[in-house]
């Protein structure tokens, strides 16, 4: 078939030639776009997520194998969460490449989260399919590197590990206060104000509440512990 000038730089920015380019080109069309029945990235992200999960159980495996199941969860669903592969996906600058239907293209479906890791576990599907699983592992190895090198090394997520330093120091359960929301709609921030009873504070933001107070805590953390 014939290879689209972005579908022809996409692969170059994975560093990864198709030899069933159509895959790739499935990977990045999204159910609003008018493709033809099937042709969409549905299926491929069901299959992508699994691919990922085993990936990242293997190689978390294999960095420590000395981690017990407790301490090797929270990682691993640190790396294989929505939230990660948007963030791969944007510096692999995927949305450029993505096939959104007119509403999703004027809501700004290029740079949703949700559509962008749905995209980004398609993709691993689709170099899975293409060139096998050790394709599909070279791949996620290389594009993961940082976040695997940045993962809490210790079983704790960061509100956790917060609560229990408060608590071990006789102080009340850290608070959590959301400082501002911006942003439109379909691409909210939200900056949130993690808090010690005994003073520091720590801000972060990010595209849900939720994240946004896990990277506060853990700043917070970083600094109390003196990291």
């Amino acid at each position: 078939m014939k290879v689209s000038a972005e579908i022809s730089a996409l692969q170059q920015r994975l560093n990864y030639q198709f030899t069933r380019p159509e895959l790739l080109r499935q990977a990045v069309t999204h159910a609003s776009f008018k493709a033809a029945q099937g042709d969409d990235n549905q299926r491929l992200e069901f299959l992508g997520d699994r691919v990922l999960g085993l990936i990242m159980a293997e190689a978390l495996l294999a960095r420590d194998p000395d981690a017990s199941e407790g301490q090797l969860a929270p990682r691993f669903n640190a790396l294989v969460r929505k939230e990660t592969c948007a963030d791969v996906a944007r510096a692999l600058d995927l949305g450029a490449a993505m096939k959104l239907g007119r509403s999703e293209m004027l809501s700004g479906g290029r740079r949703k989260q949700a559509l962008l890791g749905d995209a980004m576990e398609a993709v691993i599907a689709a170099i899975y399919l293409d060139g096998g699983l050790d394709a599909a592992r070279d791949f996620i190895l290389r594009q993961w590197k940082t976040a695997m090198d940045q993962v809490k090394t210790d079983a704790r997520d960061a509100k956790t590990s917060l609560q229990e330093w408060a608590q071990a120091r006789g102080q009340t359960p850290p608070k959590y206060v959301l400082i501002n929301r911006s942003g439109p709609d379909h691409a909210p921030q939200f900056l949130v104000e993690a808090q010690l009873q005994n003073g520091p504070t720590a801000r972060a933001e990010a595209a849900s509440k939720k994240a946004a107070e896990h990277q506060a805590a853990a700043l917070l953390l970083a600094e109390v512990e003196g990291k």
